[in-house]
């Protein structure tokens, strides 16, 4: 397997390339404008609650886990967060990407990675994180969440991973009415996401990208 690789984005932050799947892991128009756009403002700021529980497919990096992480800290929420990987990034790429964070934000994301895959670690006060190294379609749990940040490789990249029997075993990870929040806005992503029971918006996208997708848990699931 060809080494990851690291490249930096418009707004100055870095992303990597996987030549596996020919995917970059962030938009080369800013991989923390993007990640902040669409995990945390459109994601996890949307709740009011001051405990959150987040699950995300395609944990990657870990840049939206440290931003999460940054954001409990600032508002002093409490934010319990489950990244999902099924290629875990190898610790040397991991250094190389982590060697280019500033200060706090560096610590943090080393401290990330250097936790054991698949344990439940309370971070501080305000962050709990686990990362479970498993294919999307092989996890189970009994918990419920706020938010599912879907972060996958885009449809084309890795169909398999945005149908609607996906969708479907998402919308049950979900408490009713929470969200799921993806970068894609493609037309066949959003029909899959209504088909499996899903109420879809369409929101304004992060820099590069006119719109993004939005998903809600209605209160009611029709048969």
């Amino acid at each position: 397997m060809k080494e990851n690789q690291i490249v930096t984005t418009s707004d100055g932050s870095q992303t990597l390339y996987s030549p596996e799947f020919d995917q970059h892991y962030h938009s080369l128009h800013g991989a923390v404008s993007e990640s902040l756009h669409v995990f945390i403002e459109a994601g996890l700021k949307t709740f009011n609650a001051m405990e959150i529980d987040i699950l995300e497919f395609g944990y990657g990096t870990g840049l939206n886990a440290m931003l999460s992480w940054i954001y409990g800290k600032e508002t002093q929420k409490i934010v319990h967060y489950t990244g999902l990987e099924a290629y875990p990034i190898s610790d040397d790429t991991i250094e190389a990407w982590t060697s280019n964070l500033k200060g706090e934000q560096r610590n943090m994301a080393m401290k990330l990675h250097e936790l054991s895959w698949n344990e439940t670690v309370v971070l501080d006060h305000h962050f709990s994180f686990r990362k479970v190294e498993i294919l999307f379609e092989d996890f189970q749990t009994p918990c419920r969440f706020d938010v599912v940040f879907f972060d996958a490789f885009s449809p084309e990249a890795q169909p398999e991973l945005w149908t609607v029997s996906i969708f479907s075993r998402i919308l049950q990870f979900l408490k009713t009415g929470g969200i799921l929040v993806t970068y894609s806005a493609k037309g066949q992503v959003r029909r899959n996401l209504v088909q499996a029971g899903f109420e879809v918006e369409r929101i304004p996208g992060p820099p590069g990208k006119r719109e993004m997708l939005r998903a809600r848990k209605p209160e009611v699931l029709w048969a």
